[in-house]
C-alpha cells in the first residue's frame, strides 16, 4: 500500500454551527460612527437630566429605613396589606409580593419613625398588622432597618466600586494593548454606567446594593466584549499593514460579530427571563442587567472601536 496520500483526497467539510454570520461579511460599521456617538450622547444626555432631575428610586440599602418580611397562612390580596399600612407614621410604604399565591410580602418603610429611632418604625408596622389583621392569620419572618447614615456610606462604598472598576478595566486594557485602547474602553464603560443608570431612573426601578451588584456585572461584561475586539484588531494590524486603520477595524468587528451575537443573545434571553418570570424581589438587578448587556454590545462596536480610530495620530502602531 502506497504510503503517498492521493492527491484527490478531500477533507470533509467543516460545519460551523456557531458561525451566524457568514465568512466575509462586511458591514460598514465605521461610516455609521458619526451617527452612533451622536446618538450616544443625545442618551447620555437625557440620562444625565433624568438623574438630575428625577434621581434614582433608593432603596432602603440608600435611603435608610425599614423592612418587615411577613407571610401570611391563606392568600391575601396585596391592596388588604397596603390598607393596614395606610397610617400616617408611615409616610413612603412600599409592598411587594414576593412568594406564591399572595402569601408572602415584604413591606419597606424608607425613613425612621417620629422618634427617630428605625425600631419605632418596626413597631408601628406590627401594631398596624395586628390591626388589620386576626393574630395567627400571619408571621414575621424577619426585620431589617438601615440608618439613613449606613445608607449614606453605602451610597459612597458603591459609587467608588463602580468608579475603581471602570477605571482599573480601562488601565488594563491601554496596559494591555495600546492607550488609546484603554481610552476607548473607559469611555464605553461610562457611557454603559451612565445610560443604564437614566434607564433606571425613568423605569422608577429600585436603585440598592443587588442593583450595584448588576451595574458590576455590566462594566465585567462590556470590557469582555471590548477586550475580544481589540484583541482582533491588533491581530489583523500585524496581518494587514497595508490598509487603513478604519479598514483594520471594521474587519475586525465583522470578524468578531458571529461571536458577540451568540454571547449576547444568550445573556439577553437568560436576562430577559429572570425579569419577565423572576418577581419583583429581583426585578431592578434583572432589569440592571437586561439593559446593560445590550448597552455593553453596542458601545464595543460603536463607542471603543471608533474612539480608537479617532484617537490615531500619524503612522499607525505597529505592535
Amino acid at each position: 500500500m502506497s504510503r503517498t496520500a492521493r492527491r484527490d483526497d478531500k477533507a470533509p467539510a467543516t460545519v460551523h454551527f456557531t458561525e451566524l454570520i457568514p465568512p466575509g461579511t462586511h458591514i460598514d460599521f465605521i461610516r455609521a460612527r458619526a451617527w452612533a456617538l451622536t446618538a450616544s450622547g443625545v442618551l447620555g444626555l437625557l440620562s444625565l437630566l433624568s438623574l438630575f432631575w428625577g434621581g434614582l428610586n433608593y432603596g432602603i440599602d440608600f435611603a435608610g429605613g425599614t423592612m418587615v418580611h411577613i407571610q401570611f397562612a391563606q392568600p391575601t390580596p396585596v391592596a388588604a396589606v397596603r390598607r393596614a399600612l395606610d397610617r400616617p407614621a408611615l409616610k413612603e410604604v412600599r409592598v411587594q409580593d414576593v412568594g406564591q399565591a399572595e402569601r408572602e410580602f415584604q413591606i419597606v418603610v424608607l425613613g425612621v419613625g417620629d422618634g427617630g429611632d428605625a425600631s419605632d418604625t418596626s413597631d408601628v408596622i406590627k401594631q398596624a398588622l395586628s390591626d388589620g389583621f386576626d393574630a395567627g392569620s400571619y408571621e414575621v419572618l424577619r426585620v431589617e432597618s438601615v440608618w439613613p447614615k449606613v445608607g449614606r456610606h453605602l451610597w459612597r462604598d458603591a459609587t467608588l466600586a463602580v468608579l475603581a472598576a471602570t477605571l482599573v478595566m480601562g488601565a488594563y486594557i491601554a496596559f494591555r494593548f495600546d492607550l488609546r485602547f484603554g481610552i476607548g474602553a473607559a469611555i464605553a464603560l461610562v457611557h454603559d454606567v451612565v445610560l443604564t443608570l437614566g434607564a433606571l431612573s425613568l423605569a422608577g426601578m429600585s436603585f440598592d446594593l443587588t442593583t450595584v451588584a448588576g451595574l458590576l456585572t455590566v462594566v465585567g461584561y462590556s470590557v469582555n466584549d471590548t477586550v475580544i475586539v481589540s484583541d482582533r484588531i491588533r491581530e489583523n494590524m500585524r496581518k494587514m499593514r497595508r490598509e487603513s486603520l478604519a479598514t483594520i477595524v471594521n474587519v475586525s468587528i465583522n470578524e468578531t460579530l458571529s461571536r458577540t451575537i451568540i454571547t449576547s443573545g444568550t445573556a439577553v434571553l437568560v436576562t430577559g427571563a429572570l425579569f419577565a418570570l423572576g418577581g419583583s424581589v429581583i426585578h431592578s438587578f434583572a432589569f440592571t442587567l437586561l439593559v446593560g448587556f445590550v448597552l455593553g454590545t453596542y458601545s464595543s462596536i460603536f463607542v471603543a472601536s471608533p474612539v480608537v480610530l479617532y484617537l490615531e495620530r500619524g503612522p499607525r502602531s505597529r505592535r
